[in-house]
């Protein structure tokens, strides 16, 4: 980098890429990103949710974020939806084609998707 310039420029660049708004009102997506959840596949499951949620124009009600262990690994991918008043909805065994399915049915049309949560594995 050689000025300020160009990393702005970077930033503008990077903005879609990210969805990160802490302290919002609206839905959290927290992605599993532990060493455990990155091995089973989460790396293009937390990508897939943010290029959706960018694409569907969500990025104003939709907050993407990452965290470490979320403690139940031989569930991963696992990701955890938060919305308030709601209780959490975790997702387990998540790959970009049931992500794309969360944000149409869930965070579209707030409709869970019982199958894939840890509900309907544990069950």
């Amino acid at each position: 980098m050689k000025s300020l310039a160009e990393l702005q420029a970077i930033k503008s660049r990077m903005k879609d890429k990210v969805v990160l708004r802490d302290g919002m009102e609206g839905i959290r997506v927290v992605v599993g990103m532990a060493t455990c959840g990155i091995a089973a596949g989460a790396r293009p499951v937390l990508n897939a949710f943010v290029e959706g949620v960018n694409k569907e124009g969500l990025e104003d009600k939709v907050s993407v974020t990452q965290t470490g262990c979320i403690g139940i690994c031989q569930y991963e991918p696992v990701v955890e939806v938060f919305e308030a008043g709601k209780e959490k909805t975790t997702y387990v065994k998540m790959n970009p084609e049931k992500a794309q399915e969360v944000i149409e049915k869930h965070l579209k049309g707030g409709q869970v998707i019982g199958e894939y949560t840890i509900g309907a594995i544990s069950a």
